[in-house]
């Protein structure tokens, strides 16, 4: 058994013993209901990269994955002590707890009757479950700001006071009331890819444990009015209804059902109404913002999502040892993420601006900040390095890459069209001669296509078009090119003048020590 389960099982032992002095737990109480306690899960990622998340649950999961229909979308069945491996998940942005799916929904053909079938809808809705997950959720959110002592008031638990005079209330009430116990299972998987010290996790979690006792026999006296809002993304052209219209009657009926207090703001649960043609889906929110600012702290002009940056590097299969590079990284998004997931690779983030350059490094050094933070000691640093240079004069040796992932100019925020007509062939030509003949790969994102096309069937003969990912960037419908580097060697046009270093590099080279030819 490892250390973090005999922690768990210390912890459950400890805390029900706690928990037995204001709240009856028997043997198929909390504890036992929790351990058995399957949910379906929803998630949003970046559109076209449903796969690559898909894939992503079923390696670091192990549950089946299942891509909607509607776009940017997956859903998977998980237990409730992988909750927290789900919000450490890097290819999804928010995610949220189905409370249940229609496939097939039947809308009725005038405006009324429909708004009237969302109204009955809320009231026959097995919300049991998922809010016993948002309640655990928002529970181990609670305890981690605490325990990293950010906020050490945000632990205070918040009842549903559940006036409703129906069994199924009566239930979510109970559970809530009774689900301390089950979110100190989630203690020890705050990040499974760091291993806290099990001796001060436990003692934290002793130590708040009688705390949240009290508070939470105080607040059965005195419950809290939960705030709630109702979002609906709607997608179809045969809705005879606006999102709108349904968020207004679905939550207005919400609001009977719960007796909880509308806040379009400061809300506390968020329910969500998912419509995509005939197909409906129920959930609650399980996160407040998106989970692709995990990385950047200092934003650019076009600062590429974290998730967005995980799907690209996830295409081209880093190995270990593989050099990586980002000749055009912006603020750092693709390189940070690259050093932060594939640790055993050497990871280069270089751009022309100098801002952007300080912008790359002062993304490293907040994150080796926050790394510090979760361990509790001096971090070791990421493998990864910054620096100015031009796109279409690298200083690396000839075939010296393994691997480039970047972000090219659209042409609109920055750049323009007309300059990517001639600065497209450079790039793609000073690409092939850095990357390694026949193993080198590069994922290129591009919202100029047609300017693309053109400059890569100008080297057919160095780079061989293998997938392309159509995405989503901010409304703008751009692609994602696979690129492999073809075995023949790079030959410079102006090798011969005698002007160019013979490894065909215009500046010393970075990857080794020093040029051996100079």
């Amino acid at each position: 058994m490892s250390d973090v389960q005999e922690a768990t099982n210390q912890l459950l032992d400890v805390n029900l013993r706690e928990n037995q002095m204001s709240v009856q737990v028997t043997e198929s109480g909390p504890r036992s209901e929790s351990e058995h306690l399957q949910v379906t899960i929803g998630a949003t990622v970046p559109t076209g990269f449903e796969q690559t998340a898909a894939d992503e649950v079923r390696e670091k999961l192990g549950s089946s994955c299942k891509i909607s229909k509607d776009r940017g979308k997956i859903y998977f069945d998980i237990s409730v002590d992988s909750l927290a491996q789900v919000h450490c998940l890097r290819s999804v942005d928010n995610l949220f707890v189905v409370v249940q799916e229609f496939k097939d929904y039947q809308f009725k053909e005038t405006k009324e009757e429909v708004l009237k079938d969302f109204e009955e809808l809320a009231g026959k809705l097995p919300w049991s479950d998922p809010l016993k997950i948002w309640k655990i959720n928002t529970c181990f959110k609670k305890k981690k700001t605490k325990r990293r002592k950010i906020n050490p008031n945000s632990s205070k638990q918040k009842i549903d006071n559940g006036r409703g005079d129906t069994t199924v209330e009566k239930d979510v009430k109970k559970e809530f009331t009774n689900s301390v116990s089950d979110s100190q299972i989630l203690d020890c998987y705050e990040n499974p890819t760091i291993k806290e010290e099990v001796s001060t996790l436990i003692g934290d979690d002793l130590t708040s444990c009688k705390d949240e006792t009290e508070e939470n026999s105080k607040e059965e006296g005195d419950p809290e009015v939960l705030k709630f809002r109702v979002t609906c993304n709607r997608a179809g052209e045969k809705h005879c209804f606006s999102s709108n219209e349904a968020a207004r009657d679905f939550g207005g009926a919400v609001q009977d059902y719960f007796k909880w207090k509308a806040d379009m703001t400061n809300f506390d649960v968020e329910v969500l109404l998912n419509i995509h043609d005939n197909e409906i889906v129920v959930g609650i929110a399980l996160t407040e913002e998106s989970l692709h600012r995990r990385n950047i702290t200092h934003f650019g002009p076009t600062t590429l999502r974290s998730t967005l940056a995980y799907g690209m590097l996830r295409l081209c299969a880093p190995q270990p040892t593989d050099i990586i590079v980002d000749p055009m990284c912006g603020t750092g998004a693709i390189p940070i993420e690259g050093a932060t997931e594939w640790s055993n690779c050497y990871h280069i983030a270089g751009d022309n601006n100098p801002l952007a350059v300080n912008r790359a490094a002062n993304n490293i050094s907040s994150l080796l900040t926050k790394i510090q933070v979760k361990e509790g000691k001096l971090s070791l640093g990421l493998p990864i390095d910054t620096i100015q240079w031009d796109i279409c004069n690298l200083p690396l040796r000839t075939g010296s890459i393994d691997i480039i992932v970047t972000d090219m100019p659209f042409g609109k925020r920055m750049g323009s069209k007309k300059r990517n007509w001639n600065l497209y062939p450079a790039c793609l030509r000073e690409m092939s001669r850095v990357c390694r003949p026949g193993t080198g790969r590069a994922v290129l994102l591009t919202q100029d296509k047609k300017c693309f096309a053109k400059a890569l069937s100008g080297m057919g003969h160095l780079w061989r078009k293998v997938h392309t990912v159509w995405v989503n960037i901010g409304g703008l419908h751009a692609a994602v090119y696979l690129l492999k580097r073809t075995p023949q060697s790079f030959v410079h046009p102006s090798e011969q003048d005698g002007e160019r270093c013979p490894c065909h590099s215009a500046v010393p080279c970075l990857v080794a020590q020093s040029c051996p030819t100079l």
